[in-house]
């Protein structure tokens, strides 16, 4: 005979309601958490594009795990999940309830007969004399009895620990509100909205106020979680929610105001602590409330919570001195700006859009290495640990007309490097990298005209001549002017100039492999730098003599200012920087990062958790034990059951057998 097909609500029910189900669904969200935990969550998709790569961003952006406790299939996963294991609960709750209830007294005595852990005794007691003892005995041990009668004697049934029973159900019940916790939270208003074009995420980069309608979400919104920038001064309604490639304003009730912020660090320069003296306001701009909010200590107003998330500039204004570092000139442009703004600079090498990103009032830095690494114009600081608070800084991006940009950190303050003093500029082409320095020396006076005097001048091609004749003369002795010699190193000088003009030492280099043999190739080098040296010098006196300034010294540090000058003059071909930005003054404006979430399902998910707790406390903690005491004229059967057959449970049993000998005799 063939089976009769199973109907298929009959086999989804069973399905729902299996525990491998169940389980399997429990991994997977699992899995999907750690993946939230580690994987940090709802941030810029341009972020991970970085941190990824292009083929893996896809990959995981198709996967949802830049947002997973939002993802579709997370949140139907969280739906199969309560659906299955409130059917569980259905299915084997009554079992549960009536075995909680029930105490077996209903048992044969041949599967008494048959237990494992029995153990029968002779007496001479009557049956109900000695049910009157046994009974009194096992309920000064904590178990709940019923005494029955039998045809040829007495039943006593006990048990004890029948809230072990009750852990299972509210381990499953947990599992329903926590994952209705996690629904409730889930944006469930927002994707309906979105599936039936209600609501689209805006990816134009707009100011709030003319974000449209569509991709706005109203202050009635069950639930979000966004985020939101205020300056110090400034206040906000609204907070932006990072969704897929764009975001979504929230209209919030209230308004938050930012009085102040503080921050406090550690020698180290990472943070101590930081929080913001906020003002609430309503709709119409009466004041609420004011509140400190710190780290760990939020303001919660109108079901809302705002926590104290990071910190930021708010728009520090920034007074610079600009340098066209490829210009034959060594005049510089004065230069208003503000952290966050645009502006157009025009250069030697064209029109860049200048885009001041962000400000540090003092950098803690890594300013270890060893002299070798420290002599290279451009450096990465070393890793070995020699940290310094180097003064603020600010870093801005030059954009060009292709839309290429590269990123600049310029330091305000100069650094001592082998007891010599530089200015500091950082420059990367990707945000991924880290920065190489540019230093430029400064002179007696602590300036850094000296050498944009200098550098004005190696470029400048129509003053080579001038500088080759100084230097022809100053290279003979007075009383050997030799006039064909004096030609001779003129050339060269001017070849030099010519040379380093146009590419630095790489430059000079390929020169010499070029033309030179071999052998000799060293040599010449070694000259060519001894003429190119000393034409700076004289470049230094034509320019100091030009600025209205005494002639220069020919003491160890003037050498050393003409040889830095060289070295910072010739990475300028590779640094990528047109323009040279020196910061001459600021006035700081500090803005507060707060998190603002409205979650109705945090207190669901946390009466779950106290559930689990419970549940989790019975299951291994109250034990189950049944006892049935079976009594005839002359013999007493002492029979016991438990879940778990522990060590425990074996001496147990051993000290009531020893007692129901002790009774029986």
């Amino acid at each position: 005979m063939t089976a009769a097909p199973t109907s298929f609500g009959k086999a989804l029910f069973e399905l729902l309601s299996s525990m491998r189900f169940a389980i399997s669904l429990l991994s997977i969200l699992a899995v999907a958490s750690a993946v939230g935990t580690v994987l940090k969550q709802a941030e810029p998709y341009n972020n991970y594009l970085i941190q990824f790569g292009p083929f893996w961003f896809e990959v995981f952006e198709k996967l949802g795990l830049y947002d997973v406790y939002h993802a579709g299939w997370f949140l139907l996963i969280l739906t199969f999940l309560v659906v299955s294991t409130s059917v569980c609960i259905v299915r084997n709750a009554p079992g549960y309830l009536r075995e909680m209830r029930s105490f077996r007294e209903h048992v044969a005595d041949t599967s008494l007969a048959a237990f494992k852990h029995r153990h029968e005794a002779a007496t001479t007691h009557a049956p109900d004399a000695l049910a009157d003892t046994a009974q009194t005995y096992l309920q000064g041990c904590g178990y709940d009895v019923r005494r029955v009668a039998r045809d040829d004697g007495l039943l006593l049934a006990a048990r004890t620990g029948r809230w072990n029973r009750a852990g299972y159900f509210l381990a499953h019940a947990a599992i329903v509100m926590i994952c209705i916790g996690g629904l409730m939270d889930g944006n469930l208003v927002f994707k309906a909205q979105q599936m039936l074009g209600l609501k689209q995420v805006e990816t134009r980069d707009l100011p709030q106020s003319q974000v449209p309608a569509i991709s706005r979400l109203a202050p009635t919104n069950p639930s979000f979680r966004g985020a939101v920038q205020i300056p110090e001064g400034g206040r906000s309604s609204v907070a932006f929610l990072n969704v897929g490639k764009g975001y979504l304003v929230q209209d919030l009730p209230f308004a938050v105001a930012l009085k102040a912020f503080r921050i406090e660090h550690y020698a180290t320069g990472q943070p101590k602590s930081f929080e913001s003296d906020v003002e609430l306001y309503d709709r119409v701009g009466n004041k609420i409330r004011e509140a400190t909010i710190a780290v760990n200590r939020p303001l919660i107003h109108d079901g809302i919570a705002i926590y104290q998330a990071s910190f930021a500039d708010g728009g520090t204004r920034l007074t610079l001195r600009g340098w066209n570092l490829l210009a034959p000139t060594a005049s510089s442009f004065p230069v208003e700006g503000a952290v966050h703004q645009t502006s157009t600079l025009a250069s030697a090498a064209g029109d860049y859009t200048l885009e001041f990103v962000d400000f540090r009032p003092f950098n803690v830095e890594n300013m270890g290495g060893d002299p070798e690494s420290a002599r290279a114009p451009m450096r990465v600081f070393s890793e070995t640990r020699a940290l310094q608070n180097v003064g603020p800084s600010f870093q801005y991006k030059l954009r060009d007309a292709r839309g290429q940009a590269r990123e600049f950190s310029n330091y305000m303050l100069p650094l001592e490097l082998e007891g010599r003093w530089y200015l500091m500029s950082g420059m990367r082409e990707t945000p991924n990298e880290a920065f190489r320095y540019l230093r430029m020396p400064l002179d007696a006076a602590g300036e850094i005209d000296t050498f944009m005097r200098v550098r004005g001048a190696m470029l400048n091609t129509a003053l080579h001549p001038e500088i080759a004749a100084r230097f022809a003369r100053q290279a003979l002795p007075q009383d050997a002017r030799d006039s064909a010699l004096e030609t001779r190193l003129k050339f060269s000088a001017t070849q030099v100039l010519a040379l380093f003009a146009e590419g630095g030492f790489r430059a000079l280099g390929d020169f010499v492999e070029a033309r030179v043999p071999e052998t000799e190739r060293d040599k010449a080098a070694a000259t060519y730098l001894r003429i190119l040296e000393l034409a700076a010098f004289e470049a230094l006196r034509i320019t100091n003599a030009d600025a209205g300034l005494p002639p220069p010294g020919t003491d160890e540090a003037t050498g050393w200012l003409v040889r830095d000058s060289l070295a910072s003059i010739s990475d300028l071909f590779v640094f990528g920087a047109p323009v040279y930005l020196q910061l001459m003054q600021f006035d700081e404006v500090k803005a507060s990062g707060l998190q603002l979430t409205r979650s109705p399902g945090q207190n669901v998910v946390y009466l779950g958790s106290l559930l689990l707790t419970l549940g989790v406390f019975f299951m291994f903690y109250v034990r189950e034990r049944r006892i049935w005491v079976r009594l005839r004229p002359g013999s007493a059967l002492l029979a016991m059951s438990a879940a778990r057959h522990t060590l425990d449970f074996e001496q147990e049993f051993a000290r009531h057998a020893q007692a129901l000998d002790a009774l029986a005799k």
